[in-house]
């Protein structure tokens, strides 16, 4: 046994390192390059209804990209050490869970779109988009600093009672949030809670239930 690497944590499996770096360093990019983009995210759950958000100011496509980048990849990693077994942390897994997330985003994406041309009440979905994307870019940054704890101290029991924490924080927020825009009337809260149940918790317990088979495969 001597002279073998002995894996003991994900913090060990220097892939797990050159990622973090990797996404400290979108994060930060992504602030340069679009002043605003992260720093004044939490400001989306103060926002009024009429407020603007960031329309009135320039988008950055490479700071839309960054930003993306460091939000995708903070959110699997934290997916990621919810499901790790002892001694086994192949980076093909991160990458499988990293694909399913994308997947996820972009269907939910494309239901959006379809909900949005089709119903009057979505009007406001436009809007919302932007809301959404601040309040992922909130979690991304809470969990950040979380998933560096948990990558050195961590373990799966410990980290799914944190993270599912922070999930539910997310889910808060954005049940807030949609809460102020969209429920102004009855019919306006059945479709609120037709489209909550459908198109964001929905896909987030498939999110976890196949990141979790995933993880346990490879």
């Amino acid at each position: 046994m001597e002279g073998m690497m002995h894996i003991l944590s994900p913090a060990s499996a220097p892939w797990c390192g050159w990622i973090m770096v990797l996404l400290l360093v979108a994060g930060i990019f992504s602030e340069w390059l679009q002043p605003g983009l992260v720093t004044k995210a939490p400001t989306t759950l103060t926002a009024r209804i009429t407020d603007r958000m960031y329309k009135d100011a320039p988008t950055n496509f490479m700071g839309q990209l960054f930003v993306s980048i460091f939000r995708l990849g903070t959110i699997t990693m934290a997916i990621y050490l919810c499901f790790y077994t002892e001694n086994h942390y192949p980076i093909v897994a991160f990458g499988a869970v990293c694909a399913l997330v994308l997947a996820v985003v972009l269907v939910k994406m494309l239901f959006n779109i379809l909900v949005d041309y089709t119903f009057v009440i979505s009007r406001r979905f436009g809007d919302m988009y932007d809301h959404y994307a601040n309040i992922t870019t909130l979690t991304s940054l809470a969990l950040f600093p979380l998933v560096l704890i948990l990558l050195q101290f961590g373990n799966p029991a410990l980290n799914k009672w944190i993270l599912g924490i922070t999930a539910l924080l997310f889910i808060g927020m954005w049940l807030y949030r949609s809460i102020r825009t969209y429920v102004s009337s009855l019919p306006s809260l059945i479709y609120w809670v037709m489209y909550i149940c459908t198109l964001e918790l929905l896909p987030i317990a498939l999110l976890i239930y196949l990141s979790g088979k995933i993880i346990s495969v490879l």
